[in-house]
């Protein structure tokens, strides 16, 4: 737990002094696309902690002076899988957004889609001395909660709290100054494997970056592309990668819970290229122009070229209809949004007041997803894009570009978590996190 809470204070401290120089960075790492979007933080109101009780937490006034995305190679189910591809990747894409924005970066704020995150809701309570909420009551409640046996090989990713509760008065987003006797909070607790953020920021490391924060992509996806009455009221977020489906729910602004299902686009695409004996590329392609998961009498009229180099002429010169390209990725996309149901009927959904559903992520561009999500799920669904930016270029205004996009609302407006309070030491939890993280304080 100290080694975990230390070398999390130091990336927030990090971070802090990255957006008071004025210039970070932040990178997307996906499975089919790597982004990464360099902020410039201007104005008076840089750091200013009005909202929550963090003393990251507040506004921050920024914009996008460079960005550049560049084809994924290393990643697989949102993991890094060969680190030389990777680096190569993020060097690239890196160097681009750093000639796009004219400056050089040298801290980034990653975020992953993989690494099979579990979530855990902690509860802890203290009794008050003075009367007074102040900030070293909240840190004591805060250390206060009953830690979890996470389980050997993982890390914990993001500790934020989400309620307060002061005597018999709940919802509280920030305490201090007010008076009671008994102060009590639940804490969302996320989870990752431990080899997957290891592998990500030696990869990092060894591009001469600076890491100054780390984040989950599904938690990011959903800061774009919920809407702010939608996190207040109980809603989730269906980032529809190419690795990786992340699975969020929001309430009161906070997240409350994540997950990821392990199948995304590529399977889609390799479906196709499976079922119509054709290149990945141009399976690929085919998806992205004529794919579909509803079929109309018209489609069978609508025949689709394949183009081979086999050397044989019937072979090299098919063509398909697109009822046929429907009838091999349906079953898939039915499959991820089955999966995802199963998820968010084990997190408690359907007890919200809300129960808005948001698809984003590029598998969301699949013409018909919406109604075939609506039908699955049984609930509201709605196409979500990110939240407009000032600065972002309009080929990155897409659904694609939620986690890139809500990397940039995670960078500029940090919501507060456990690392962000001056936990008495003589309150580490004994049982929690003592072999956590002990590659930071190896190699930081």
């Amino acid at each position: 737990m100290t080694d975990l809470y230390h070398s999390q204070r130091a990336m927030r401290q990090m971070r802090k002094a990255a957006m008071q120089r004025g210039v970070v960075a932040v990178l997307d790492v996906g499975s089919s696309k790597i982004a990464c979007m360099v902020l410039r933080f201007d104005g008076p109101d840089r750091n200013r902690s009005e909202d929550g009780v963090g003393p990251l937490a507040g506004q921050s006034q920024f914009r996008v002076i460079g960005a550049a995305t560049t084809r994924s190679r290393g990643i697989r189910f949102g993991e890094v899988e060969g680190l030389q591809e990777a680096e190569r990747a993020i060097r690239t894409v890196v160097q681009s957004a750093q000639k796009a924005a004219g400056q050089r970066v040298d801290h980034v704020i990653a975020c992953m889609s993989g690494a099979s995150p579990r979530s855990y809701g902690l509860a802890g309570d203290i009794p008050l001395t003075d009367n007074v909420v102040t900030e070293q009551d909240i840190a004591r409640v805060l250390a206060a909660c009953e830690m979890p046996d996470i389980g050997e090989g993982r890390e914990v990713l993001h500790a934020q709290p989400v309620n307060f509760a002061l005597d018999n008065r709940s919802g509280l987003s920030d305490p201090r100054g007010q008076i009671g006797h008994h102060l009590s909070v639940d804490m969302h607790l996320l989870t990752v494997n431990r080899s997957a953020v290891e592998c990500l920021l030696h990869c990092l490391k060894r591009c001469d970056l600076e890491v100054a924060g780390i984040a989950s992509s599904a938690y990011v996806a959903g800061l774009a592309a919920l809407v702010e009455d939608e996190q207040e009221l109980g809603s989730a977020c269906i980032d529809m990668g190419a690795g990786a489906t992340g699975i969020s729910i929001f309430m009161r602004k906070h997240m409350i819970y994540a997950d990821t299902v392990r199948m995304g686009g590529d399977l889609v695409t390799r479906d196709i290229a499976m079922g119509l004996q054709i290149p990945l590329p141009q399976a690929e392609r085919i998806k992205t122009f004529h794919g579909g998961v509803h079929a109309t009498g018209m489609d069978d009229r609508e025949m689709i070229p394949l183009t081979a180099d086999t050397g044989d002429w019937e072979k090299d010169s098919r063509k398909v209809s697109r009822t046929e390209l429907i009838g091999i990725m349906r079953p898939r996309v039915e499959e991820i949004l089955e999966d995802a149901r199963q998820h968010l009927d084990a997190a408690g959904f359907e007890h919200l007041p809300s129960q808005q559903i948001v698809l984003t992520g590029g598998g969301s561009l699949i013409p018909g997803v919406d109604m075939l999500a609506a039908r699955i799920l049984g609930q509201r669904v709605r196409l979500g894009r990110p939240l407009r930016v000032q600065g972002l270029p309009q080929g990155a205004a897409g659904a694609g570009f939620a986690s890139a996009v809500g990397l940039c609302l995670f960078a500029a407006h940090p919501q507060d978590e456990w690392w962000d309070f001056e936990i008495p030491s003589d309150r580490y939890p004994a049982r929690s996190l003592r072999r956590a993280l002990r590659w930071f304080r190896d190699n930081w």
